[in-house]
This record gives C-alpha cells, sequence and structure tokens, in this order.
C-alpha cells in the first residue's frame, strides 16, 4: 500500500479489506471506493441481493451475515480470512422517543452498533496480529455521539460508546501496527437520510448550522475512510474524525 506522489494515487494492492454493511448507502460506496483503489473487497450484508448486485458491478467476494447474531457475526469475521483493512459499518437506527424507547429495540441497536465492532474485531485484529502484518480498521461511528437530537436516545448512545471502543481499541492495538479509528459523519444523503432529513422542518434548522450548507454525500464519507485506512494517514489513531462540514465549528 503506497501513496504515489505523481498521482496522489491512494494503492490498496495486495490488501484485503472486509466492509460490513456494504449492501446499501455508505458501506457500498466504501466497498466500490477501496475496489477504485485495487483492494481486494469482502463485502458483507444480510441482504444477498444486494451483495449481488455489488458483486456484478466490482467482482467482491462476499458473505451474507445478520451481524445482530453474536454467533453469525463471529462466524463472518472467521470466513473472511486475512484482513488487512477493516471498515465496521453495518448500522441500525430505530428511532424513538425517549419515554418510548423500548428494550428490544436498545437491545438490537447495541447488537448491531456496537457488539458486533467488538467481535469482528477481536476475530481479525487477532489473526492481524498472529501473521505479524500492520492494519488499519475504521469505525463509521456518526455526529450523534457529540450532538445530542431527539428520538436517538439509543442510536445515539450505541455510537457514543463506538467512539471509546475505538480509542481503547487505538490504545491496545497499536503496539502491534494495527491504527484504530472512528469516522463520524453528519447526515448523509443515502436513500434513508433523504427520507428522514429532506422535510425542511427537520432538516432545515440542522443544514443551517453547516457553512457547506450541504448535507454529504455517501462519497464524502468514503474518501475520508479510505484516507484513513490508508497509509498516508500513518499517524491517525485513536481519532473520532468528524465528516460535518463544519457544523461542531458553529
Amino acid at each position: 500500500m503506497k501513496l504515489d506522489p505523481s498521482t496522489q494515487q491512494i494503492d490498496f494492492k495486495n490488501r484485503r479489506a472486509l466492509v460490513t454493511g456494504a449492501g446499501k448507502g455508505i458501506g457500498r460506496e466504501i466497498a466500490v471506493m477501496l475496489h477504485r483503489f485495487n483492494a481486494q473487497v469482502v463485502a458483507v450484508s444480510r441482504t444477498e441481493a444486494d451483495l449481488k448486485a455489488l458483486q456484478k458491478e466490482v467482482g467482491c467476494e462476499t458473505i451474507v451475515a445478520d451481524l445482530g447474531d453474536a454467533t453469525e457475526a463471529r462466524r463472518m469475521a472467521e470466513r473472511a480470512g486475512d484482513i488487512d483493512l477493516l471498515v465496521n459499518n453495518a448500522a441500525v437506527a430505530i428511532l424513538e422517543p425517549l419515554l418510548e424507547t423500548k428494550v428490544e429495540s436498545w437491545d438490537t441497536t447495541m447488537a448491531v452498533n456496537l457488539r458486533a465492532v467488538l467481535i469482528v474485531s477481536q476475530v481479525i485484529a487477532k489473526r492481524m496480529i498472529e501473521r505479524g502484518v500492520s492494519g488499519s480498521i475504521v469505525n463509521v461511528s456518526s455526529m450523534s455521539s457529540f450532538q445530542a437530537l431527539p428520538n436517538h436516545a439509543a442510536y445515539a448512545a450505541s455510537k457514543a460508546g463506538l467512539d471509546q471502543l475505538s480509542k481503547v481499541m487505538a490504545v491496545e492495538l497499536g503496539p502491534h501496527g494495527i491504527r484504530v479509528n472512528s469516522i463520524n459523519p453528519t447526515v448523509v444523503m443515502t436513500e434513508m437520510g433523504k427520507r428522514a432529513w429532506s422535510d425542511p422542518s427537520k432538516g432545515g434548522p440542522m443544514l443551517a448550522r453547516i457553512p457547506l450548507q450541504r448535507f454529504a454525500e455517501c462519497e464524502d464519507i468514503a474518501s475520508v475512510v479510505c484516507f484513513v485506512l490508508s497509509d498516508a494517514a500513518g499517524m491517525l489513531n485513536g481519532l473520532a474524525l468528524r465528516v460535518d462540514g463544519g457544523f461542531w465549528a458553529t
């Protein structure tokens, strides 16, 4: 993996990258961009049809798995084999008011957004250490880790936990040459994001605080993820990197 000075092109040649939640949205764009940068991509989703469409486009390996199931999450990571780059992107967002947040919603959110990251990262990082290779892990978090939003109790708590888990991972895995960072996007215009934030009464106040005057696109997040995974970011470790268009500065 190198940064070519003549083109400033990130090159993941001979590197295998595992991307969870790769069927749609941000995860799919990350998988596509990693492929463009010559990575050998292993894409994970619980929806087989989405993986087949992605495989047809980029020729990646695919694994169907429900990461909310702890046994299935571990089995998936073991099946993935030797991995050099890991993107823990899979997540669910069950938005309910605080006083109406169901225990089942909380448990599902924590299982997918937090527990699965621990399990998958344990398996992949142990194998990296056994192989004696340096690696890079990016956990896709959210600005809701920093910014309290109505109806986001379970989701925000899971992402705040993910940021802190990422820091502990960075501390413990750093001596083995494995960097770990989390990426914290603002609203991203996935299909779900469009449905949730296109209403001016909801999205308008949020958009008004972003100096760039737009929400993020999937490509905006994927490009940052690829940079942070690369050797060009070799001294970035333990960050919770806000990708918010300047929201936090206002």
